[in-house]
């Protein structure tokens, strides 16, 4: 029986450490080349798939592969592109079963957040039903830390750590002008439907920072948000507001939605720090001064999070175990054990209980009057940020490596990729 060879893509909005999951999937297969041949990666992620674009990772170096851990971004290409249904797109995906027959993959390793799992999902059960042999395996990944059934998700520690330390020192930088300038800074992060990220904000209260957050989870109300920024500069002389892009009024409308739609048919965001600055400044006349964490907060490997490193490459290793194993539509999970000190174990979850789930901040994490984080929330967010991996520097700059990315012949006809 020949060796069967894995594919394995990168989906979305990448993070500072996928690419660490990508090196643990990369080596942990290399270990066992008894059983599992090449590792081909998808050019711009799925799209890599059905365009036959398959980079040959093997034809990268041990080293090469080892520095994609403290490397930024998506090393072979990411992209926002969401399968729809069996029913309504059988032929993409019968697409990608002709791809990986055409080039022996009978591994699929789908790196992503909660699209992605659904995509996996239905790649296994279409592979089932066609009676072609493939295990597919989601590794986790989305600063959003939205995925069900997993303690925390790759990528959400590092931006938490990011989003915490500037909120720090911007509000320090305020605080140290707010006699004669600037008295409200607003800085708006990322987060849809679910306000982990803009939680990470509230660690800086436990540096004496007046913090406000405005959660997904809590409807917008603006006279008592109004009435809070006011206690708070008048009290501080100042104060910091951080907002989640997906913050919405009563009614569901988000404050920053834009009226348009992304790739997957979420409506558009951005824009909701100048909208909240504004309302300071029209009820407060209070000076102000607004920023956008925006690609900033997921690109920052230089100050990611040690816990979060070493738990995407984990959750990349432990895939591949799964796999030879032999599981199938499975994710890889983190197990809270202990809080302090922290301690997980790696577990595993069926994809069809991942799969257009989305898991919320629990309210009970939320301190009581909806403007911060509980004791609760703090006890969980904290040990997601502890510790520092830095990346080598060189001139002042991080070091960060460069695939070559070569991809192998194309075997079949060229596919037309629906817009």
């Amino acid at each position: 029986m020949p060796t069967l060879h894995a594919f394995y893509a990168q989906s979305g909005g990448v993070t500072s450490v996928i690419n660490a999951s990508a090196s643990g999937v990369i080596e942990t297969a290399r270990r066992h080349a008894d059983r599992i041949g090449t590792v081909y990666a998808g050019r711009n992620g799925i799209l890599g798939a059905l365009a036959e674009e398959l980079i040959d990772t093997s034809r990268e170096s041990d080293a090469a592969i080892a520095a994609l851990r403290t490397t930024p971004a998506g090393a072979f290409g990411s992209c926002r592109y969401k399968l729809k249904s069996l029913e309504k797109n059988r032929r993409e995906y019968e697409r990608l079963i002709e791809v990986f027959k055409a080039h022996g993959i009978g591994y699929f390793f789908y790196n992503g957040g909660g699209d992605s799992a659904d995509t996996c999902f239905k790649v296994s059960q279409l592979s089932q039903s066609m009676g072609y042999a493939l295990q597919a395996i989601h590794v986790p990944k989305t600063i959003d830390n939205d995925l069900p059934l997993t303690d925390c998700c790759p990528g959400f520690g590092s931006v938490a750590k990011y989003v915490a330390v500037s909120t720090l020192e911007a509000s320090l930088d305020v605080r140290s002008m707010a006699a004669t300038s600037t008295k409200v800074f607003v800085l708006e992060v990322m987060g849809r439907h679910a306000g982990w990220i803009a939680a990470a904000g509230g660690l800086a209260a436990d540096h004496g920072i007046p913090v406000v957050i405005l959660f997904p989870e809590i409807p917008f109300d603006q006279p008592a948000f109004i009435a809070r920024v006011d206690a708070l500069v008048k009290h501080h002389g100042y104060c910091t507001v951080v907002v989640s892009e997906g913050a919405h009024h009563p009614d569901g409308r988000f404050l920053a939605e834009q009226g348009t739609k992304d790739a997957f048919g979420h409506a558009q965001l951005g824009g909701a720090a100048p909208v909240v600055a504004q309302m300071v400044k029209e009820a407060l006349g209070l000076k102000f001064h607004w920023a956008v964490a925006d690609y900033l907060q997921r690109s920052a490997r230089h100050i990611a999070s040690a816990t979060d490193a070493r738990q995407a490459y984990e959750l990349g290793q432990r895939a591949v175990e799964l796999a030879l194993e032999g599981k199938n539509s499975v994710m890889p999970t983190i197990e809270r054990t202990s809080d302090s000190p922290y301690a997980y174990t790696i577990g595993s979850a069926p994809l069809d209980q991942v799969a257009n789930n989305e898991k919320f901040m629990p309210r009970d994490y939320i301190s009581a009057d909806g403007y911060g984080i509980s004791d609760k929330g703090r006890a969980y967010l904290l040990p997601l940020i502890q510790g520092e991996d830095y990346p080598d520097y060189r001139d002042g700059l991080p070091v960060y490596v460069s695939l070559k990315n070569e991809t192998v012949a194309k075997k079949l006809p060229a596919f037309e990729i629906a817009k």
